[in-house]
């Protein structure tokens, strides 16, 4: 087994842990199971997600045994962690859905075939539902001190907001986690919990209902919650979440987030979410280091993590896409990566029998597109060398345009100069 503790450190990675020196040794001494938990209250993950996931992975790889548990139970009472208001209460078929969703996603994250260590995915919801609410207070909840559990950062943040406050639905969430922790320490021999640093206070409640009810011992480990270097939310953008269902956020796109890293963050983030070793990471950061404009670094990560979650074929579209976009051929792109584009740069709708009618000047293209403000502009434009359709450069001024040149049959693809694109789109 690799040290997996040596190379989270190196990572940065772990945020606190609640006895370094025993976990270090117990790792090391033989394979140990561990789980991470997330409460399915989308149909996706999303990139937010990742840094708990991957680090299932690398315990993975390393020898360990990992289980990734959907909260079907915790999941329709909502973690008031890091939260400012109460979640919105989910139904059992929303969460079923959201599960059976999410379960793919899992699959590219970790191993659920191989013959030593496979990974294993649970749902709390099949030891929950069956226990009674008054056996729930007798069996678990007498564990628990109510002075312990105001204590609790996310406890104490909504009590402090005399306006949101807290449900007693979420208040009761620590005990249903701790109870998870408390199960699968029981009937799998789970030791470690890993989970977000905003877990911690979850965290520490199930170790110590594990040593209460059992007399026995587990760990617990947090990863740093991700922020970026301007102080803004990881995984946030304009047009929302980054999720890894492609139907909600394209390859490219999903590409196109990574590619857009902040130089401040790009090394920060090669550690957390690649796989990439130590000697290849360090190589790259001489590399930006010295020459930031290459975005080497960044072209590795948003490559590592594209092809991780979407496979090699959607990384290649992606890249095509990227390149389209700096001046590349359109030869061979598919119509969806060129659908990604589109959203991309501003368009513009021509009428189709402008085009079937007779061939129709590129100077009139350019002023219909908005490229252009007159046919006089235009054409110097043209003069200058800095017109090109479906980025090949027009030469001539009385260069023409018919329906044979649309791609996929409706568009055209129009630039002026390096990056001013439009896409006329041909109904």
């Amino acid at each position: 087994m690799t040290d997996i503790c040596q190379e989270l450190h190196w990572r940065n990675l772990i945020a606190d842990c609640t006895d370094t020196v025993g976990l270090t040794g117990r790792l090391a001494a033989s394979p140990a199971t561990l789980y991470c938990g997330f409460d399915p209250t989308a149909d996706s993950l999303h990139v937010g997600n990742l840094v708990p996931l991957l680090a299932l992975r690398r315990f993975q790889l390393a020898g360990h045994h990992p289980i990734a548990l959907a909260g079907g139970a915790t999941g329709m009472v909502g973690d008031p962690s890091g939260k400012s208001a109460e979640r919105q209460l989910l139904t059992r078929e929303s969460l079923n859905h959201n599960i059976a969703c999410v379960k793919g996603q899992l699959r590219k994250l970790l191993d659920f075939d191989t013959a030593t260590n496979p990974a294993r995915l649970m749902d709390n919801a099949d030891w929950t539902a069956g226990v009674t609410f008054l056996d729930f207070l007798r069996d678990i909840g007498k564990h628990f001190s109510v002075n312990q559990m105001v204590a609790k950062e996310s406890v104490r943040s909504r009590m402090e907001d005399r306006e949101a406050g807290i449900s007693y639905t979420e208040f009761s969430y620590m005990l249903l986690q701790a109870f998870d922790f408390y199960v699968l320490r029981d009937r799998y021999g789970c030791e470690l919990q890993i989970g977000g640093s905003d877990q911690w206070g979850n965290i520490t409640a199930g170790i110590d209902l594990i040593r209460k009810k059992l007399g026995q011992h587990a760990f617990g480990l947090t990863l740093p919650l991700i922020t970026n270097a301007d102080g803004s939310k990881f995984g946030k953008t304009a047009a929302g979440a980054i999720w890894l269902d492609p139907r909600k956020t394209s390859p490219y796109r999903f590409y196109q987030f990574w590619i857009n890293t902040d130089d401040r963050d790009v090394i920060r983030y090669l550690k957390y979410f690649t796989f990439l070793s130590p000697e290849e990471i360090t190589a790259l950061e001489q590399q930006h280091n010295t020459n930031p404009g290459a975005r080497e670094a960044h072209k590795a990560l948003a490559a590592e993590v594209t092809r991780l979650i979407h496979g090699e074929t959607e990384l290649a579209n992606a890249i095509r896409a990227s390149e389209v976009l700096f001046g590349g051929s359109v030869e061979g792109l598919s119509e969806a990566t060129f659908n990604d584009l589109i959203g991309e740069v501003p368009t513009k709708e021509l009428e189709l029998a402008k085009l079937q009618n007779a061939p129709l000047p590129v100077i009139e293209l350019l002023v219909h597109s908005g490229l252009c403000q007159s046919k006089g502009a235009a054409r110097k434009d043209i003069e200058g060398g800095g017109i090109y359709l479906n980025n090949v450069r027009v030469a001539d001024v009385h260069a023409t345009v018919s329906q044979s040149a649309l791609l996929f049959g409706k568009y055209l693809l129009l630039r002026k100069g390096k990056r001013n694109y439009v896409v006329v789109t041909a109904r």
